[in-house]
This record gives structure tokens, C-alpha cells and sequence, in this order.
């Protein structure tokens, strides 16, 4: 099934009666679930340093009438994504964002599985009509050529095929300048996790998207 559905009455279903004026009315906040591992759950950040909280309010500062949940959970792997997909895509929500394969890389899980959970939520998010935003990951080189293009090939394929809003990596923002190097100011010590900066660098960049995607559902 294609994306791009009209956004369905559930709020006004929960909410009780839907009711009919001549006059105008506010318009209610898009509901985006982020689905994702530590990166979106914010670790090693105070909580308002967050990934999260900081694009809440990146998207404030725009005027976009969104409204974010952290589905992130560190740890983590696609597995558990798809594990949990459906128990997130509460009634209320309208969208979501898929960041999530950091963890099946850093444990070096076939691609093919990978793909296979990927698949799964993607398929749920299809089956509830609801728009998604996948943001893609590159696997390193130290697994090997075929590794890599086998694991690379896996977001953008997806998002073709299930019709999604796609970005090609979390961390685009960090090495804007093209210079991979200089991205590790923006790292805490780990050099996995972004800092508090670094957050607003990614903010950023992946903040026209999910306006972006909230405008898909309000379309």
C-alpha cells in the first residue's frame, strides 16, 4: 500500500462525538513517534539535551504543530523495533521516525535479518496508515565489501519500496563540512554518542524532514 493516505479521524473517534461547525477550529498537533535506540533515546544527555526534546523544540521555533514521543530504548536492534512496533503506533499517533541499526551493526547480525525486522515495521506502520520518515545507516568496513553492500542497500531499497520519507544518516549533520574528522567534537567519549551539540547539528539537518513528514499527514 502507498503512503501519502489522508491523516484518519482517530483523535475525534476517541474523543467522543465529531461535531460539525461553520466556524474555524485549532488545528490538533501531529502525533510522531521516534522509534529508535540510544541515539534517540538520548543517552549519556540530560534529558533536555536530548535528541527528542531538542527537535521538540527546534520544531516549536518553526511553527510546526507536532507533537513527539521518545520511543527510543537504548540497546536497542531492529529486533526489538520490530518487537514493539505495533504497541507504539497507539491509536493517537500519526507518523513515525525509524532510527534504528546502530546495535545490529555494532553486533555484526546478518543484513538479512536486519532487513527482515526493518521489513516488519515498516509492514505495521503500512497496515495503520501511518507515514514514516526511515533514516538509513551505513555499515563500516571491517566486516568486509560484501557485508557492507548488503547492509547499505538495506534503507534505501526499504524506503522505496514502502513509499517512506527517507535520510540517508543520523549523523549527515555532524560532517557537514566534509570533514569526518571534525566530527568528533560534537562525540561524547564513547565516540558513539553525539554530545549535546552534536544533537543540535542533527537536529538540524533531519528537522526539515520531519516537518516534512508531518506535512504528509496533515496533506
Amino acid at each position: 500500500m502507498a503512503y501519502g493516505v489522508k491523516r484518519k479521524l482517530r483523535k475525534a473517534l476517541l474523543s467522543g462525538a465529531l461535531i460539525f461547525c461553520s466556524f474555524a477550529v485549532a488545528a490538533e498537533p501531529v502525533i510522531i513517534a521516534a522509534l529508535g535506540d540510544s541515539l534517540t533515546q538520548g543517552y549519556g544527555l540530560p534529558e533536555q539535551d536530548g535528541f527528542v526534546p531538542q527537535l521538540q523544540r527546534w520544531l516549536q521555533d518553526q511553527g510546526a504543530e507536532v507533537h513527539l514521543i521518545n520511543a527510543g530504548v537504548s540497546g536497542d536492534t531492529t529486533a526489538g523495533g520490530a518487537a514493539r512496533v505495533n504497541w507504539t503506533l497507539t491509536p493517537e499517533v500519526d507518523a513515525m521516525i525509524v532510527a534504528l541499526g546502530g546495535n545490529d551493526l555494532l553486533r555484526g547480525i546478518d543484513p538479512d535479518v536486519s532487513r527482515a525486522n526493518l521489513e516488519m515495521i515498516l509492514s505495521a506502520a503500512d497496515a495503520a496508515n501511518i507515514e514514516v520518515l526511515l533514516i538509513g545507516m551505513q555499515a563500516p568496513g571491517n566486516y568486509g565489501i560484501e557485508y557492507k553492500q548488503s547492509f547499505d542497500t538495506i534503507y534505501p531499497e526499504l524506503a522505496q519500496q514502502f513509499g517512506t520519507l527517507y535520510v540517508d544518516s543520523f549523523f549527515s549533520g555532524l560532517a557537514a563540512d566534509g570533514d569526518p574528522q571534525a566530527a568528533r567534537q560534537y562525540m561524547q567519549p564513547d565516540g558513539i554518542h553525539p554530545n549535546a551539540r552534536g544533537v543540535a547539528l542533527i537536529v538540524d539537518m533531519l528537522g526539515p524532514s520531519v516537518i516534512s513528514l508531518a506535512d504528509r499527514v496533515g496533506g
